[in-house]
């Protein structure tokens, strides 16, 4: 009798995963979608066909997401994640509502050949608002 139970629950168990396998096959394919539409605001960023507002947000976005340093490193508990999990894909979703749809399409068909670009300007950027943060704070420390 303790054995059926044990099979039993050992069955109800195994058949609990293939549910999140397809849950990890899912995230993976967001991730890869993810990362294409990067390089495919990256790209849209230099594009004559984007309007001129699409291509600053753009261009801002693919700029932070390919920065080798974020704003708020990993280490630092949740708002490490933050950025990961929240900015930058409200970024990409706000900027791809502003590209007119045929013109993302051909952008991410281009963006599936090419390889991650580097962002030195997302570097810069990031270098430079974390430079003014520290200043604030001396600042602030040094004038209380």
């Amino acid at each position: 009798m303790m054995a059926a139970r044990c099979s039993k629950a050992f069955s109800k168990g195994s058949r609990s995963r293939k549910p999140a396998a397809g849950m990890l096959d899912r995230l993976k394919h967001w991730a890869k979608a993810l990362k294409r539409d990067v390089i495919a605001l990256w790209l849209a960023a230099r594009d004559p066909r984007v309007p001129m507002g699409a291509k600053v947000l753009a261009g801002a976005v693919a700029a932070y997401a390919l920065s080798p340093v974020d704003l708020i490193p990993d280490f630092i508990p949740v708002l490490g994640l933050l950025d990961d999990l929240l900015i930058v894909p409200a970024g990409i979703w706000l900027a791809l509502r502003l590209i007119p749809a045929p013109v993302m399409a051909d952008l991410r068909k281009r963006a599936e050949t090419m390889a991650k670009p580097r962002s030195t300007a997302g570097l810069i950027a990031v270098i430079v608002i974390w430079a003014v943060a520290l200043g604030g704070v001396w600042l602030i420390i040094r004038y209380r």
